[in-house]
């Protein structure tokens, strides 16, 4: 290709383009080879871009995702970025993205009465969860500054999966969630020995929900975390919205029997890096988790 293929930027899981996760979105990335889309993500210097490569027989959008480092095989906020993009362009409906973890639905839609305020919804590949071996979540808590007596003891410290496998802990206290910090050097260098290719996942409940969490059980249940994901690339310390661990969460919560699905819960995250938004987290009996949110364009 000897034209620049054109990069857009948007925010995901954000109302405005001030808040949320900005993410670069190439739809027409045809012809371009991976040293090229490693160093436009290089250059756009967002958490993730995302590459519309080509079309499957099938009719499925073929989709890469690389972040400033590395190819990365799925990023949440990216999907939705890149569904709103096409949504704009040909109106919402249905997508199928092919991508290194398999193939992804997106639903987009737009409200009734302002037929631009899009919103997308994405399943996930099947999640899966597993257990932290003892020796990882060691290092990892001292990684953090955090003492195993601040994670809240409901939610038992797991690595979960929904297309890329996230550390999730849960911390108790407001202020320990708050207060915790790390050298992103040491982060990334513990990444990287793990084989984690996308963030540290803590979370802290906001609180729980009004007894059925959408599921119509008597039983509360969490409606609401605050999350902060650790991704040290490039000038990114910290990931402002995360879809894929949101899924990865779901997933999570529905392995331990911490939800009666169908359930909802909702996460915000972004506060501690100055671009708050909220991520819509959807779980179903079985299968995929189901998370949503707006993207606007950043100009």
């Amino acid at each position: 290709m000897t034209d620049a293929p054109e990069i857009l930027r948007y925010a995901a899981f954000a109302d405005d383009a001030s808040g949320g996760n900005p993410a670069g979105v190439v739809l027409d990335a045809a012809g371009l080879d991976d040293e090229t889309m490693q160093r436009i993500a290089a250059e756009a210097d967002d958490a993730e871009t995302a590459f519309i490569t080509g079309m499957a027989d099938d009719g499925a959008r073929r989709v890469r995702y690389f972040s400033p480092i590395a190819e990365v095989p799925f990023s949440g906020h990216a999907t939705v970025a890149t569904a709103i993009a096409i949504a704009e362009r040909e109106g919402p409906g249905t997508l199928r993205f092919e991508t290194p973890v398999g193939e992804i639905v997106i639903e987009t839609t737009a409200a009734p009465d302002r037929p631009n305020e899009l919103r997308a919804a994405f399943t996930s590949v099947e999640p899966a969860v597993e257990p932290i071996p003892e020796f990882v979540l060691e290092g990892l808590l001292v990684l953090l500054g955090l003492d195993r007596t601040e994670l809240d003891e409901r939610f038992p410290p797991r690595l979960a999966f929904a297309g890329n496998w996230h550390p999730v802990l849960v911390v108790a206290a407001l202020e320990a969630f708050d207060g915790f910090s790390a050298d992103p050097g040491a982060v990334r260098a513990f990444m990287d020995t793990q084989d984690w290719k996308a963030t540290i996942t803590v979370l802290h409940p906001l609180g729980d929900g009004d007894g059925d969490g959408g599921s119509g059980s008597d039983t509360a249940q969490p409606a609401r975390f605050e999350a902060r994901n650790l991704l040290p690339v490039g000038r990114i310390t910290e990931d402002p919205a995360t879809g894929a661990a949101a899924a990865a969460v779901g997933g999570y919560l529905r392995a331990l029997g911490l939800v009666n699905p169908p359930a909802r819960v909702v996460i915000e995250q972004g506060r501690h890096v100055g671009r708050p938004g909220e991520l819509t987290t959807d779980i179903p009996e079985h299968g995929g988790i189901v998370v949503s949110g707006r993207a606007v364009p950043i100009t």
